[in-house]
């Protein structure tokens, strides 16, 4: 969130190979230090967690990978672009459980390479396999990475990130200032966005035990398997829409990927009187918690599918009882959650691609570094917040509150849509420079 504007800040007045190389090196050595975090006698969860500040600080670079493409594609060519570098991103979120598992079969233990006191096992490995990935990013930086600078018809233009010859370029001093209304609402859509999606992650694995009485470890690893669905949803999902943006533009694409959001989560709210199995274990002195408002209507009987707990040690399943609203509010139906997942897993990819899209687009043909920065950052709040969102509002509440407030805010971010959808126009197409 941080380190997204001043990647973007240094990638506008210097080769991006510099930023894309330091971010990668910060990314490098934190793993390296995570992976030897074992090694201090004392306050080693300090030296854990300044390695993962370090890591996120490094990924940071996403701002001037996005720069990069917008500025060295043509109109014509930057949805696809833009779509193809999400696929890739798609497939890394999905081969990274795939890994995860893989690595779980080293054990806790593992192999300890006494020369250098490396110790490789089920935690280490994974940073390890970041290091060597980003070693190798560096290698291909230097090896194969060229900077390359067109405008919106394509044509070669100048650029502080390189030099060339006076017969190779055009000038790309554009006349005419950027729209910042339809900046500001690109950021906020793009928050948005971001912001469900953090939401439905999050919510995943206490939804699931909470209605299925599924263990902590049932509910990840389903949910395992349905975000790694999802992914593969996602990439053909990105192919896909590369074709249809042709046809129909970003705005229209972006407009019914929300609608499609909207529906998923409208499907998730709590419907009909079946109530889930209830959670008693936590229930200590005898006491049962407040209950307000209309949770006092809730009939006894339908209650009497659960049973209070026996003398054992296997884990409580159920929603648990310390949750008010689980003594009235109805079940969501794996067939409701199941069908929500595929039209959320649909939709988010289209809004993703979509927005940034637009964005680069809105921006033209000018240094995009530090407003692309400030998309990223958007972003990161979105997903510091959204979790936060989950913790409070539905443990709290309960998902008839969270699945309605997200919903509204869904539909804000529609009407935010419809009230600048005309000035959502590329910066080229908006000055006469080319036609739409």
């Amino acid at each position: 969130m941080i380190a997204s504007p001043l990647f973007g800040l240094w990638s506008n007045y210097r080769p991006r190979r510099e930023p894309l190389v330091v971010s990668i090196a910060i990314s490098v050595a934190a793993n390296c230090l995570y992976a030897y975090v074992h090694l201090p006698t004392s306050h080693n969860k300090y030296y854990m967690l300044v390695a993962r500040v370090l890591v996120g600080f490094g990924a940071g670079n996403v701002a001037v990978v996005r720069s990069y493409i917008a500025g060295a594609t043509s109109l014509t060519e930057r949805t696809s672009a833009m779509a193809n570098t999400s696929a890739c991103q798609a497939i890394g979120f999905i081969l990274g459980p795939v890994f995860q598992t893989c690595f779980s079969l080293i054990g806790e233990k593992g192999v300890t390479w006494e020369i250098i006191d490396l110790q490789v096992n089920m935690y280490t490995a994974p940073v390890l396999l970041g290091a060597l990935l980003g070693v190798i990013n560096i290698i291909l930086i230097f090896a194969i990475f060229r900077e390359h600078q067109v405008d919106d018809m394509g044509r070669q233009c100048k650029s502080i990130n390189f030099e060339a010859e006076e017969s190779d370029y055009v000038d790309q001093d554009a006349q005419g200032s950027i729209d910042q209304v339809a900046v500001v609402a690109t950021n906020i859509l793009f928050f948005v966005i971001l912001f469900v999606f953090a939401v439905f992650e999050t919510i995943a694995t206490p939804l699931t035990m909470d209605m299925y009485s599924w263990t902590r470890k049932e509910a990840v690893f389903y949910n395992g398997i349905i975000l790694g669905a999802i992914g593969i949803e996602s990439v053909i999902v990105f192919m896909v829409v590369k074709v249809v943006s042709k046809k129909t533009g970003e705005r229209a694409v972006l407009y019914g990927g929300l609608l499609i959001v909207l529906v998923g989560f409208f499907i998730l709210l709590p419907w009909g009187k079946q109530l889930p199995n209830i959670q008693w274990e936590d229930i200590k002195n005898n006491s049962i918690p407040r209950i307000i408002f209309n949770e006092m209507f809730t009939p006894f009987w339908k209650l009497q599918t659960t049973q209070l707990p026996s003398n054992h040690t296997v884990e409580p399943t159920g929603c648990s009882v310390v949750q008010p609203w689980c003594l009235y509010t109805p079940l969501i139906h794996l067939a409701q959650y199941i069908t929500s997942d595929i039209l959320i897993g649909f939709g988010y990819p289209v809004c993703n691609v979509m927005s940034y899209t637009l964005y680069s687009k809105i921006l033209g043909p000018k240094s995009q570094g530090v407003y692309m920065g400030w998309l990223t950052a958007s972003g990161s709040g979105a997903r510091i917040l959204g979790p936060v969102f989950v913790s409070q509002i539905y443990t709290h509440l309960g998902p008839r509150w969270a699945f309605s407030l997200i919903c509204g805010i869904i539909v804000l971010s529609l009407l935010l849509l419809e009230a600048v959808y005309k000035r959502l126009t590329a910066f080229s197409v908006r000055y006469g420079m080319m036609q739409g």
